[in-house]
């Protein structure tokens, strides 16, 4: 069996990217901050502000509220991965197009200094270094978080394109 697939004895200090443009979308991510520190094996550590953001991609559609969450968890990669994705069925997302507008999209970002390369995770995610939505947030929280390419989050912050477009809401 694969090694991110079991429990570990010690936590892992890890970050979890949450976004949400349906609905109410504060209230959506509210709801999924605390179904996750609900969960046996994960303790809420620290949660960003809410931040106003542009869609991502190709699809028109509504802004954006997006937020990054840091927490300890015993929870192996797939494990967590696992929970995350019950979160969001839990509150209604529907994947129908990539990039799309959804009621919750929770991410896993960081998994202590692991880097996990599977068909259904990669860890450092591969694009946060890129995307100002996630780093805004991130570096609000765990600025000296290591990304994959061995910037830390705050680094990577300073030469992200798009953070004009990130507006904290509280």
């Amino acid at each position: 069996m694969n090694s991110s697939s079991h429990a570990t004895d010690a936590p892992f200090r890890s970050a979890l990217g949450l976004g949400s443009n349906l609905g109410d979308p504060i209230g959506n991510l509210d709801d999924a901050v605390r179904r996750l520190s609900e969960t046996d094996g994960i303790t809420l550590v620290a949660r960003s502000s809410n931040y106003r953001t542009p869609p991502w991609g190709p699809v028109p559609q509504d802004d954006f509220v997006n937020i990054c969450v840091v927490i300890d968890t015993i929870l192996s990669p797939q494990q967590l991965l696992k929970r995350c994705l019950e979160v969001e069925n839990e509150l209604g997302r529907v994947r129908e197009v990539r990039w799309g507008p959804r009621v919750i999209d929770v991410d896993v970002l960081l998994y202590g200094s692991r880097n996990i390369h599977e068909d259904n995770l990669e860890v450092p995610h591969p694009r946060m270094g890129e995307r100002a939505f996630v780093l805004v947030p991130l570096a609000e929280i765990w600025p000296d978080a290591l990304l994959i390419d061995g910037r830390t989050a705050a680094e990577a912050l300073e030469t992200c394109p798009g953070q004009d477009g990130v507006i904290r809401m509280n």
